[in-house]
């Protein structure tokens, strides 16, 4: 059974949302949140396999934040907006579902994000039009073998500060030789 935490300020929509998840009984809601602090605190209480995240939260908070303090804890997120980003973020989420949707488009989500979450090769035959997903759905062991880093390069978790504190130390060393 997959533990989905929604975090989402509007509450019809949250509530909407819920019993769409839980139409299918592999998916149980462990609670909804509307804002960034109660969204952490409720994540910390139920410990979710996938977090629904609206980008636009109550109280000026955003969903960005939220992913980043859940990515850092390893829980996965499926952003859920009306407006997508303009460029993928897989360090922050799996991807990204478009609003307005379909009980079909969260069902077949759900079950492809999954998919991801298990590392099974996804046998679904097309994603909705509406969903976007940031990382490739094949499992680990089929992935071909990461680049050998550049020297001087430290292995950490991955994530779009650690990139580009490293390019950005590449680049003025690179500078710095070329004076």
């Amino acid at each position: 059974m997959l533990r989905i935490l929604i975090v989402e300020d509007d509450t019809q929509l949250a509530t909407t949302l819920k019993y769409l998840v839980e139409d299918n009984p592999r998916y149980r809601v462990v609670g909804i949140a509307e804002d960034a602090d109660s969204a952490i605190a409720a994540a910390d209480e139920h410990d979710p396999d996938l977090v629904l995240l609206d980008l636009h939260l109550a109280h000026g908070s955003t969903g960005f934040s939220v992913a980043a303090q859940l990515a850092h804890h390893g829980v996965p997120c499926l952003f859920v907006s009306g407006k997508a980003p303009h460029f993928p973020m897989p360090d922050l989420a799996l991807g990204c579902l478009m609003k307005p949707f379909t009980a079909e488009e969260v069902h077949r989500s759900l079950a492809m994000s999954e998919d991801v979450l298990r590392g099974r090769e996804t046998l679904r035959p097309k994603p909705p039009h509406n969903l976007t997903f940031y990382q490739e759905s094949a499992p680990q062991a089929v992935r071909e073998p990461l680049p050998v880093p550049e020297p001087g390069f430290i292995p950490s978790r991955p994530s779009l500060r650690t990139r580009f504190e490293h390019w950005v130390s590449g680049h003025s060393a690179g500078s710095v030789r070329a004076c």
